[in-house]
């Protein structure tokens, strides 16, 4: 009965506009503080200084509220360089309803992510970067509808990618690179998703041509063990400006149409590919590395139109396209690095100059090169590939 009368009283106080501030939600209130309990400042961070219970909980560092939710939680100093937090995200974070956007800075939060971030059905903007977040990622975090972006990069997340995750409808960015996750890609259903990054996992099997929607414009696949045609994973992506699928196991040959694709940055170095790059319409891509992979027949002309091209330790045959010495000299092309191949010639005089902002790399390959300019030490001393390897790849 005394509670219900302060509860009417206070009311009377806010119609009268004595009581212009809201004050906050008990229950966020709470969880405020059970999340403070749960974490500390790292040596030389003093960011929980203002988080005074005994004051208005919205004016804390990091804490942003409308009217009396909390819709922001900035956890750590976002200043670059900052020590961070220790300690574990505690179940309580679930309790904040009208969370928006939820961030940590790298710092040393150990544990895994609580199940309660399913709770959280506001919730656009997740970032818990390079910190210790170990476990998997809970699957129920697919229920998390209205969510745009995931960042959980740099920690030690294992298990698989949820497929109740490729099913956010609303996502934007989904950057889980640089953790131990294992298992399939999953498809991924948001037509509005611009940015996958993955690499530096254990991802294996194969990537279905429909689990990428056509409206990627950055994929980064590097560092896994994919495996499977590599076409399957370009077939429908006309948007990229930059595609790492390095470090991998895809096979199949390389589409030449994917070249007529608006690519800025193309990267699929050190993989198990086979097949011919085919000739397509020309396009000015800025780089393009296929280094380190099992890709031969001949070097199509189309690419003497990218500004960095490294097609180094690979099977290509064949004489290199005279288009490619042209640009070369013109400047047009600033890196060309051919090394560790089967190529049996290029039209070059012996005199020719090559611009002192161009770099041309031919050695270990079926043929002496020409002219000798200077190459990277990963390339070795040798200036010729061995006849008898030579022979036998021809054969």
């Amino acid at each position: 009965m005394r509670f219900t009368k302060l509860i009417w009283c206070f009311m009377f106080l806010v119609r009268l506009g004595f009581l212009t501030e809201a004050i906050l939600d008990p229950v966020d209130f709470l969880a405020l503080q059970a999340i403070r309990k749960s974490l500390d400042d790292l040596p030389g961070s003093n960011f929980f200084q203002s988080w005074d219970f005994t004051s208005d909980p919205c004016g804390f560092a990091g804490v942003y509220c409308d009217a009396d939710k909390v819709t922001t939680l900035n956890l750590g100093d976002p200043r670059a360089g900052s020590p961070g937090l220790s300690g574990r995200i505690n179940p309580a974070i679930g309790k904040l309803s009208s969370l928006i956007e939820l961030t940590i800075v790298p710092g040393r939060i150990m544990g895994a992510l609580p199940a309660t971030l399913s709770q959280l059905k506001d919730l656009r903007f997740l970032a818990i970067s390079r910190n210790f977040i170990s476990g998997e990622i809970p699957a129920s975090i697919g229920e998390v509808r209205r969510l745009r972006t995931l960042d959980l990069s740099y920690n030690q997340l294992t298990g698989t990618i949820s497929p109740s995750i490729g099913s956010l409808p609303e996502l934007l960015s989904l950057i889980l690179c640089h953790n131990h996750l294992t298992g399939s890609i999953p498809p991924f259903l948001s037509q509005t998703l611009t940015r996958i990054d993955l690499k530096r996992n254990s991802l294996t099997g194969s990537v279905s041509p429909t689990s990428l929607p056509p409206s990627l414009q950055y994929l980064s696949l590097a560092w896994n063990q994919l495996t499977g045609p590599v076409d399957r994973v370009l077939l429908r992506l006309n948007q990229l400006n930059y595609l790492d699928l390095s470090l991998n196991r895809f096979t199949g040959t390389i589409p030449g149409r994917i070249f007529a694709f608006p690519i800025t940055n193309l990267h699929l170095q050190r993989n198990f590919f086979y097949g011919l790059i085919q000739p397509a319409n020309q396009v000015t891509i800025s780089t393009v590395d296929l280094s380190y992979n099992r890709l031969s027949g001949g070097i199509s002309p189309l690419l003497s139109s990218v500004e960095n091209l490294y097609l180094n330790s690979n099977r290509f045959t064949g004489e290199v396209p005279a288009s490619f010495v042209e640009k070369l000299l013109a400047a047009s092309i600033q890196t060309l690095y051919l090394q560790h191949n089967f190529l049996t010639g290029i039209q070059i005089s012996p005199a020719a100059e090559i611009p002192v902002s161009s770099s041309l790399c031919l050695q270990y390959n079926c043929m002496v090169p020409p002219l000798q300019t200077p190459c990277p030490l990963k390339a070795g001393p040798q200036k010729t590939r061995p006849s008898t390897q030579c022979n036998e790849w021809r054969g």
